[in-house]
Order: structure tokens, then sequence, then C-alpha cells
């Protein structure tokens, strides 16, 4: 399926595959054009970040086959709306999509079709968008890390595409620039990357970097990213007379296969923006666009008590009292280092947010407690919304088995009966099902969602607290088969993290 300016790029293309446009030339800002943006989002939220753009923009957006990806169409005069978005990780402008593209089955035939497809491109738009997004943000220079931190961005969003092919393929992550290929053994999807680069058309025009990343999932390609990547990108170097540079690079284009879907975009974000909130992480800090999602699930509304009692660095309260701040917070944990980091999170945000002039003061409250033995009111909180221990980096597993209906008991104690919700994010769904069955007179399952968390199959279960009286029901009467170490081993979680 084409974008939906697709007619109109296709009469474009021709002209452009005779004379390449630079994208340093000066636009015009009267020339208002419609592209198709795609943006990746943390898998299984797709609906929920269609929602957010449908309400923010105004557009209907179309979820990929590809999971964790959507695509919807934009105006340029709207193009700033884009990065108001907070269930989206990463951003890119749309250049050509196919929905059944037809590979040919040697690997050199496959390659040298993407050889073509370089000058056959639609590129006018795309590039019109890019400068226009530049000009948007307030850029701080070249990206910082090198080409650590861009690995990283592209394992993020490779997510996805891992969730959808499991037990397909085993992808790898590979970098290419210059025709020097680097491999991370990134465990999600495999990534090619390459170059960058310099348009010849104005004498003084600055000389333009760029690479190539290639994003690849499906069992059926004779071809893997790192060589898709480079073909591709040799290609584009050939036709835009661009200078290939790995880590200093002014425009990334990507290269996104999915089976026999295949977009080519360019890249309208440095760093994944995820990460916008949070300044100091914990061994199993969560993505603020997954916070951002499961916050949606549960709907604040204006004066509501939303609790995390096992808030770790923070990140899923100070989402919610940034982005829904009629409702009050408190984020507790029963380890002080998870306090600490919390607290300078908060400090963190109310810093930049004084900086800019605006009300620092965030609706939100720090305590350490024990979780099993909340210091809170019976029926006082409207919401609990936390990510619970997966008992792989945080807690064991054997401990979840005491800890998981201990914790469910106490929530259901704090809830409001009736109309109570709960937010609860786990990956040891075994266990969770069985403790939350024992609970069955204290909290009904609404829905799942289901999610990849680092590489993990997880859900985040939507549960109303029942009308339940608490303390009148065989539930309230749970006797753990042990002692319930709730306690996370200080030690272990400094040499962690």
């Amino acid at each position: 399926m084409l974008s939906s300016c697709g007619d109109e790029e296709a009469k474009q293309g021709t002209e452009t595959a005779e004379s390449p446009q630079c994208p340093c030339t000066d636009a015009t800002s009267a020339d208002i054009i419609t592209v198709t943006i795609g943006a990746t989002v943390p898998t299984g939220f797709e609906p929920t970040a269609a929602e957010e753009v449908k309400e923010k923009i105004g557009v209907d957006a179309r979820i990929s086959k590809d999971r964790g990806r959507i695509y919807f169409p934009i105006s340029t005069d709207k193009l700033f709306q884009v990065h108001h978005l907070k269930s989206v990780d990463n951003l890119f402008v749309v250049v050509e999509e196919y929905d059944h593209y037809q590979f040919k089955e040697s690997k050199e035939e496959a390659l040298s079709e993407f050889q073509q497809l370089a000058s056959k491109l639609p590129w006018t738009n795309a590039l019109e968008v890019w400068k226009l997004n530049g000009a948007l943000k307030k850029k701080k220079g070249h990206r910082k890390g090198g080409s650590g931190a861009k690995v990283k961005s592209n394992r993020e969003t490779s997510d996805a595409a891992t969730a959808s092919t499991e037990q397909q393929e085993l992808p790898e992550a590979v970098s290419l620039a210059e025709g020097q290929i680097t491999s991370d053994g990134s465990p999600d999807v495999e990534s090619g990357t390459q170059e960058e680069a310099t348009p010849e058309a104005t004498p003084k025009a600055k000389l333009i970097k760029f690479r190539v990343t290639c994003n690849r999932a499906g069992d059926k390609h004779s071809f893997s990213s790192n060589e898709a990547a480079r073909d591709f990108g040799g290609a584009v170097q050939d036709f835009f007379q661009w200078k290939a540079d790995m880590t200093k690079f002014d425009i990334e284009v990507l290269l996104n296969i999915h089976n026999e879907e295949v977009v080519i975009g360019i890249a309208l974000t440095e760093e994944s923006l995820h990460r916008r909130n949070i300044s100091h992480f914990g061994p199993t800090t969560l993505r603020s666009t997954l916070c951002y999602g499961m916050l949606r699930l549960c709907n604040p509304q204006p004066a509501d008590v939303i609790v995390d009692p096992m808030c770790g660095t923070g990140a899923i309260p100070l989402e919610g009292a940034i982005e829904f701040n009629s409702a009050f917070y408190i984020a507790g944990d029963n380890n002080d280092m998870a306090v600490k980091r919390t607290v300078n999170n908060v400090c963190h945000i109310q810093k930049r947010r004084a900086e800019k002039g605006s009300v620092s003061a965030l609706p939100i409250d720090t305590v350490q407690w024990d979780l099993c033995s909340l210091p809170i009111r019976t029926s006082s909180v409207d919401i609990i919304i936390t990510d619970m221990p997966f008992g792989k980096r945080i807690g064991s597993r054997k401990k979840n088995w005491d800890l998981y209906p201990s914790c469910l008991r106490e929530m259901a104690r704090v809830c409001r009966p009736g109309s109570g919700k709960a937010v609860l994010l786990t990956q040891d769904k075994k266990c969770f099902a069985k403790a939350v069955s024992r609970m069955g007179g204290l909290w009904r399952k609404l829905f799942t969602v289901w999610v990849n968390v680092g590489g993990l199959h997880a859900g985040v279960y939507l549960l109303q607290r029942t009308g339940a009286v608490f303390g009148q029901t065989p539930e309230d009467v749970y006797e753990s088969r042990g002692t319930v170490n709730t306690q996370v081993d200080e030690k272990q979680e400094k040499e962690r993290s």
C-alpha cells in the first residue's frame, strides 16, 4: 500500500530520478504538502498510540502488520504536533511503502533490485519534511555517544519486529559505514547501517552526511540486513553524491523489511523519545512510552489518588504527574535506593520545568514502605499501577508465588470497592494468573495487553476492584505458605545497577 500522497509522490519521483534534490535547498514556507509519518511504539500498545494520534492530531492512524509501528498522514504545517505525542518511541517520514514486495529468489538479484530502487523513489517530499523537522527542533549539534548510543536506538526500534517473529529467526544488529561492518550482537532484530551525504548541486552547500539503517524481520529473505543496507546505501550515495558517516550523520535513511512489507523512510528523531523523563536509571526502568500506555488504560480522572507501590525509578508516577496532572500520585518502594532514584528523577523534572519558566511543582510524593503492609487507609485509592517483579533481574520466581497474592490482597484493601482499578505489568504470567484466581472475590480481570519488554513477552493486566467489602471475603484470610520476603537484596541490586 502506498502512502496517502503516493500518486503525487510518484509523479515527483521521475523528476527526482533525473535531478536529485538537495536537502539544503531553501524551502518555500507557503508550500504545504501532506506526507505519511511512521512511528515506532511499544509492542502491544499500537491501538493506544493510534487513539492518541486521533485525539491530538485529528487523523486516523493505521496499525502496521509489523507489530510496534503505526502510520498516519499529516500536513507539514502541523508537523510540530508529532513531537508532542507521548506514546511513540521514534518518528520517521515515509518515502515509499510496498505492501507485497516481490523479492527475487537469488541474493544477487534481490540486492540488485535494492540498488536500482534508490533512484526510482520519490524522495522530494520526504527530504522537504526532513528540512522542516530540523528547523522545528532546537538542535544541540551532532548526536553524542557515537555508535554505541545509536546501536541502542536501533535495538529499541527493533523490539516490535522481534515480538512478531519470535520463533522465526535469530536476528542480529549490524552497522555499516564506509564499507566497514560492525556487529553488536543485539538480541532483538537484524539491523544494518550505512552512510549520509552532501549534495554538490550548490558550490557552498553544507556537506551532508548520511547512513542507511536496515531493520529486517522474516525468514524468507535470501539476504541479510547488512547486505541490504550496504547495497541500498551505496546506491543512495551514488544517487545523491552524499558522504557516508556512521556516527555524525545528518540524515538517517531507514529500510524496514517485514516479510513482504517494505517501508523506506527518513528518521525525524535522533534518539528514542522514551527516555524523556528519566535521568537516574535503575536495573528495570520502564520506557516512558510504555508507562504512558499503561496510564491511558486506566484513564485517570481529576482528583484520583494513584499509587505505584513498587515504583523503582518512579517512571510510571512521574509520567502520570506530567501528562495527567489533575490526579495525585504516590510513588513508593521497599528499597531505599529505588526511593532515592525516584526523588532524584522528580527533582530533575522540576528543575527542568523551572528553567523553562513553567510551574515546576508536580502532584507527586515519594515514600519508602513495605508493599504488603501499605500505610494507606482502606478503600482510599482510585488506581494502582505498577511494574511487578518478573523474578529475573529483581526478586525470584519462587518468591513471586507468595509475593503476588500478598500484593493483590493489600492492593484490594486500599482500593475503592466497585470503582478501583489496577494496571499491573508482569512477565511471570503463570504465577500472576494463579494469584488473581485466588483473589477472585476481590479482583476481576477485564483484559490483557501483551507487550514486549526488553525482549520478554509480558502482560499488562487491567483489573477491576469488585464491590466486595474488604474483610468479608474468603480471600481476606489468605495465608502465605511461608514468610513473604519483600525486601530486595540491596547488595545484589547495587551490583546490577
